[in-house]
């Protein structure tokens, strides 16, 4: 859909699948864009030209855009009213860690993030406004691998995510009101999962085949199946109206 020269990644769809939000890598430095799906019109969100900005998530009303930008001083997540341009707030500031991947709750009033706090990268929840950061999804300390790439799902009820586990990701889904963790995917390397728009189905990235390409998991059985032939896939992003992914490709 992006017809950019430079390098486009990390799509995110806004509610109405009408636009979507992406960031285009150049020279050193992320810049992000919102794309009007059918006119095809782009503007920039936020932009230094001097910041990495990346991983975009929309606000589930559509008005607010957080993403992650890294500095000198590290990396920390920010909002910008994308219907005003203008109103940029920092929520988190990691003076010693990072903090990045923001995905809205359904309701708009939570954000899960993920943040070194701890040391290896895990799950965390916020207000929507940057207040009472809390970790989401439980871990060992010390024995547990990274968790990365958080994605909240549209009924809010469950956060998928990938996690490390003995040097290889795999695909996990946290029970919001339990907080308990259940692991989805065993076979091969599996990350980057994202919702479909009934919460019972997810798509993520997979070389189980011998080469990275989309598969789709049943959440409630385990099923899984090829969902794209087509290899080199990565970062996919669900629409919330169409029965289609978005994802970058190298």
């Amino acid at each position: 859909v992006s017809s950019s020269d430079h390098q486009a990644m990390s799509p995110a769809w806004a509610g109405d699948g009408r636009r979507f939000a992406y960031m285009e890598f150049w020279q050193g430095h992320g810049r992000l864009f919102v794309q009007e799906v059918v006119s095809g019109k782009r503007a920039p969100v936020a932009t230094t030209g001097q910041a990495l900005d990346f991983t975009p998530a929309f606000s589930p009303d559509g008005k607010t855009l957080a993403f992650s930008r890294a500095t000198e001083e590290g990396t920390d997540l920010y909002t910008v009213n994308f219907k005003e341009g203008c109103c940029l707030q920092r929520l988190t500031v990691g003076r010693f860690y990072d903090n990045l991947s923001p995905t809205y709750s359904p309701d708009g009033q939570r954000i899960a993030f993920v943040s070194t706090r701890a040391g290896l990268p895990q799950i965390y929840v916020m207000a929507a406004d940057g207040t009472d950061p809390q970790l989401f999804a439980p871990f060992d300390y010390g024995a547990t691998g990274s968790s990365n790439a958080p994605e909240w799902s549209p009924d809010g009820q469950a956060v998928a995510f990938h996690r490390d586990v003995g040097g290889t990701l795999q695909v996990f889904v946290l029970d919001v009101r339990t907080r308990a963790v259940r692991q989805l995917t065993s076979v091969g390397r599996n990350e980057d999962p994202t919702w479909a728009p009934d919460s019972r189905h997810m798509a993520f990235v997979s070389d189980r085949s011998g080469y990275r390409q989309l598969w789709i998991i049943d959440v409630e059985t385990g099923r899984i199946r090829p969902l794209l032939q087509k290899s080199g896939a990565r970062l996919p992003a669900w629409s919330p109206r169409l029965p289609e992914t978005a994802s970058s490709t190298p």
